[in-house]
């Protein structure tokens, strides 16, 4: 599409289409893995294995998919929304179909923590980076909506998913949940891409290239007889590879030497890109804003994840509960997050509100209820808690607004994946950190303890590197020359 085509399109029109078909695709890929605390008990039940090993299993669903986001953003860069999506509706669908018939908690770790954490994390690159392609002004109401998907999942998929376990059996509620995961396919057909990948540029540039180079008579080797007829027709050979048409060496008596240089140009070539990728990551980790961003997901990550995991098993370790109820605690945990995306999302969209300070307070929130949790003694107390830490959680909604203000639209996917990778690695530690407290101690206290006071943290270190004073302090360090008559004239200067 033209740019002017893709100006107009931004904020409305084919994009509220796109919001619907991303919101159903996160809500076809999360829902699962969010209400992982459903399945925890019964797995722990059917493998009687520890729960630090058994967590596993839900941290990893979590955290690969973020560890792998520079992955998975390369991915969409290169080949598109529409096919990654397609991709990683094989891969969610596969993955939840072949944990039916696990035999044992390492299985598991596989088949639903590797395979299908890799095919949420493609679903969550590939959504969050065709929709801020489609909204610029409405865009923190846009990424509320898609990322809210995440959690009306959890919320439905907890209490379905309970219910399948007693008609079905596990096995049962897993393939069923797999069957309904294949629907991915389905909303990948409305991502229509505003700009063509990178992958097909390439192909593009070495068709024309090739369409631009005389004729000239092919060798005797490239022609072929077709069966039955007498006559010569030429072999047609794919041309559209990503290696430019300039770098294949021509046929020669001195073949195998150009083909030599060819390769060592390539390899170059090739070296020259990652050269250029590892200097601008070590661009974001320079920049203090992004660096103490990367810090507080992580420290987040690591801390407010156990407590949907957990959540159930803590009410029924003391003796609160004596089986999951109805409507469980993740579920409450989703869909408070669900409004709390939407509510922090419209939120950062108001201009008198700072999205950094935002997040800084969210985290904040999340560790004192956290650290609240093991006092609570009653069913009620833990589901008041349950629903402030939802809410808090809705803060993924804000990562890639935050991201977009620190780094730029044009590199909001490669900064966005760095990002993702502190978070998913806090995500795959925390839980089984948590489950070996309980192994250790036989109590969740100090488990919840560590969790808050990371969460603590995180806001605490994220608040005191987003104050202005040390923007003016680089100001007043970068202009040394300059004299101010008034502090009205230093006011406006900083400004």
């Amino acid at each position: 599409m033209s740019p002017h085509t893709s100006k107009k399109a931004l904020d409305g029109g084919w994009g509220w289409v796109v919001i619907v078909a991303c919101f159903m695709a996160q809500f076809l890929a999360y829902g699962s893995p969010q209400s992982v605390g459903v399945l925890y008990p019964e797995w722990l039940h059917t493998f009687q294995e520890g729960k630090g090993m058994t967590a596993w299993v839900g941290s990893l669903v979590s955290g690969v998919g973020l560890i792998a986001s520079p992955v998975c953003s390369a991915c969409v860069d290169n080949f598109g929304a529409r096919p990654v999506t397609i991709f990683s509706g094989v891969m969610v669908a596969g993955g939840l179909m072949l944990s039916a018939f696990a035999p044992n908690v390492q299985f598991l770790i596989f088949s639903y923590g590797i395979v299908v954490g890799l095919g949420c994390g493609l679903v969550y690159a590939a959504t969050l980076t065709i929709t801020c392609q489609y909204f610029d002004k409405r865009r923190g109401l846009a990424l509320g909506i898609v990322t809210t998907g995440t959690s009306v999942g959890g919320f439905l998929y907890a209490t379905t998913q309970n219910e399948l376990i007693v008609l079905f059996g596990l096995e049962g509620c897993l393939l069923i949940i797999g069957a309904l995961a294949l629907n991915l396919m389905a909303c990948a057909g409305f991502m229509r891409p505003l700009n063509m990948p990178g992958y097909y540029l390439k192909q593009k540039a070495a068709l024309e290239r090739t369409k631009e180079q005389p004729f000239k008579k092919p060798p005797a080797d490239d022609l072929k007889t077709t069966p039955g007829t007498g006559e010569k027709k030429l072999a047609v050979k794919d041309h559209l590879i990503t290696i430019d048409a300039k770098d294949i060496p021509t046929p020669d008596n001195k073949r195998g030497f150009m083909a030599g240089l060819a390769i060592v140009k390539i390899i170059k070539k090739k070296r020259q890109a990652y050269s250029k990728y590892m200097h601008s990551t070590a661009d974001f980790l320079h920049d203090r804003n992004f660096m103490a961003l990367c810090i507080a997901i992580f420290l987040f990550s690591l801390g407010a994840f156990p407590p949907v995991l957990f959540m159930e098993d803590v009410a029924q370790s003391e003796g609160l509960i004596d089986e999951v109820k109805i409507i469980p605690l993740v579920s409450i945990v989703a869909i408070t997050t669900g409004v709390g995306k939407l509510t922090l999302g419209m939120l950062a969209d108001m201009r008198w509100i700072n999205s950094v300070f935002l997040y800084a307070f969210t985290l904040l929130g999340t560790g004192a209820a956290l650290l609240l949790i093991p006092i609570s003694k009653s069913y009620v107390g833990l589901q008041v808690l349950s629903a402030v830490v939802g809410f808090f959680s809705g803060n993924w909604s804000l990562t890639s607004y935050i991201t977009t203000k620190i780094v730029g639209l044009d590199k909001l996917t490669q900064a966005h994946g760095i990002l993702m990778f502190f978070g998913g690695f806090g995500i795959m530690l925390g839980p089984p950190v948590v489950g070996w407290f309980f192994d250790w101690t036989q109590s969740y206290d100090l488990a919840f303890y560590f969790s808050g006071g990371s969460v603590l943290l995180g806001g605490v270190t994220l608040f005191l590197c987003a104050l202005p004073c040390w923007d003016k302090k680089k100001a007043d360090i970068d202009r040394p020359d300059i004299q101010y008559t008034s502090n009205c004239d230093k006011v406006a200067s900083v400004a």
